[in-house]
């Protein structure tokens, strides 16, 4: 007979606790994964200011610094993915763990891209540009940044105080969903931009006006009750279909070979996705709303 099956919440109990709590060492490991989502936000934020450097020093062509920024925001967004989880999958979740999980985010997810989106799209504009379009331009970025750092914290406040929340637009009972744009997803959607632009700044006005854009619309959705799926509902250790294998490794293949369109095109999708089922279910409210047609009558005026 083959030995009983123990998942790894048992493994990590600790025998000489009454209650059966984990052993101590257990709640490291989620912890590890903030701190490696943390000590990216910070590299993330110093190699934006190298390639500021770099930039003012008159190569203004593809930017190795800002590159890596990107790429390191990136890593940030799936190490967050991971800490979680791994919590929940150890039994190990605390409010200290939330806490600073939120922290590490406020600094890698809103900090961190917040500086590199102003180095990439604001501060390098063609000296050209006409002086008032320079003033409104920096002046927006200046303050749709912040909206962007505000909005994010915002939204990070309200997910740790908020317990079993409901969107605008409730989706399947069966599915997880958040409430408005996670923050980690409008930071991908920047770094994303950024690496597959080459991570070469911006130089001409209109531009960085849509840049400007893109980080306004990210702010309200971040704040916004719109409706985003959570994959919460995703068993990681559950059995795959061989579709399902498949697929992954179709995936995991392009990212590899084209990562600069792949990832962009992720992002877009899934910052999009709130958008197009906030709009459907708009649609389908206001077809509900519709009066219906009265029937016409068969007689005219005279009919008697």
């Amino acid at each position: 007979m083959g030995m009983p099956r123990v998942n790894l919440r048992e493994r990590l109990i600790d025998p000489n606790s009454p209650d059966r709590r984990p052993r101590r060492a257990a709640y490291a490991l989620p912890t590890l994964f903030t701190a490696g989502n943390l000590f990216l936000g910070f590299l993330a934020i110093v190699k934006s200011i190298e390639g500021a450097l770099w930039a003012h020093a008159g190569h203004l062509g593809t930017n190795p610094h800002w590159e890596l920024a990107a790429k390191v925001i990136g890593v940030a967004v799936f190490f967050d993915g991971l800490d979680g989880r791994i919590a929940r999958l150890t039994n190990t979740t605390s409010e200290f763990g939330k806490e600073l999980d939120s922290l590490a985010d406020v600094i890698s997810f809103g900090i961190a891209p917040a500086v590199l989106a102003f180095v990439y799209g604001f501060q390098f504009l063609d000296p050209a540009t006409p002086p008032e379009a320079r003033k409104y331009v920096l002046q927006a970025g200046y303050f749709l940044l912040f909206m962007f750092v505000c909005c994010g914290s915002m939204r990070l406040a309200r997910f740790n105080i908020t317990s079993n929340p409901v969107p605008r637009n409730p989706g399947r009972p069966d599915r997880k969903y958040f409430v408005g744009l996670p923050i980690p997803a409008a930071a991908g959607m920047v770094a994303a931009v950024v690496y597959a632009a080459d991570s070469a700044p911006l130089t001409l006005w209109p531009l960085s006006a849509a840049w400007a854009a893109l980080l306004g619309l990210l702010s309200f959705l971040m704040v916004s009750t719109w409706r985003y799926r959570s994959f919460k509902d995703i068993n990681l250790l559950s059995p795959r279909s061989p579709r399902s294998v498949v697929l992954l490794g179709m995936l995991f293949y392009l990212i590899w070979h084209f990562s600069q369109p792949v990832l962009l095109a992720m992002a877009t999708a899934y910052v999009g996705s709130g958008i197009l089922v906030r709009i459907g279910g708009l649609f389908r409210h206001a077809i509900r709303q519709a009066p219906a047609a009265e029937p016409t009558g068969g007689g005219g005026e005279g009919h008697a």
